[in-house]
């Protein structure tokens, strides 16, 4: 007889991934709309839809939801297409750069709301710097992991992989960001391009690579 078992767990896993989405896109409609002091558990879950002990459950306090909005804002610049370009283009830095502007471009365009909310909400809150310092490392870490598969004949010369993270982090921000698009007036297609273009000449041996 065939156990049951792995199929209803790996049901159950569904299940609480699609919780776990739909409470990081509610939380991100009510902070959006109500800021991060006019927002209550009990709101995001009514318009989640679910119980607050369910939101209690997955993210743990009001706090907790700031690491929501961060799995929102990740959601909505599509995380799983990044990480499919990654896979696709390994063995090719230009490419893994590009798809790491490509994403940071999207989450600051479509996200950068819920991210400003927390990085605005720390200030006032310290206990919100933990879910702020998280959503950054998870960035750090993609970054890290990749970077770490390419050849230390990719670099420049004085570049290594910590330089390469600290470089990538100054130029590519969404405070960059701002500047450039809300400032200046740039597109941000363009702003994605320039990041391009200036990491690969400050990081790349051969940027035509």
């Amino acid at each position: 007889m065939i156990s049951s078992r792995p199929y209803r767990s790996e049901l159950r896993e569904q299940q609480a991934e699609h919780t776990r989405r739909l409470i990081a896109g509610a939380a991100r409609t009510r902070f959006v709309e109500k800021g991060w002091s006019g927002t209550s558990v009990r709101s995001v879950a009514s318009e989640a839809g679910v119980s607050e002990a369910t939101v209690y459950a997955v993210y743990g306090s009001k706090a907790g939801l700031a690491t929501s909005l961060i799995d929102g804002a990740e959601l909505i610049a599509d995380v799983d297409r990044t990480v499919a370009e990654l896979r696709r283009h390994a063995g090719d830095p230009v490419a893994q750069l590009r798809s790491f502007v490509s994403f940071d471009r999207r989450l600051f365009e479509q996200g950068g709301d819920v991210l400003r909310i927390v990085a605005e909400a720390r200030r006032q809150h310290p206990d919100l710097g933990s879910a702020y310092a998280e959503g950054r490392r998870r960035g750090e870490d993609a970054r890290s992991a990749v970077f770490a598969s390419w050849p230390h004949t990719v670099w420049r010369p004085g570049v290594d992989q910590q330089r390469a993270l600290d470089v990538y982090a100054i130029i590519v921000s969404v405070e960059s960001y701002d500047i450039a698009v809300h400032e200046r007036g740039w597109d941000p297609a363009a702003t994605e391009q320039w990041w391009h273009a200036t990491l690969t000449t400050l990081l790349l041996a051969d940027p035509s690579v």
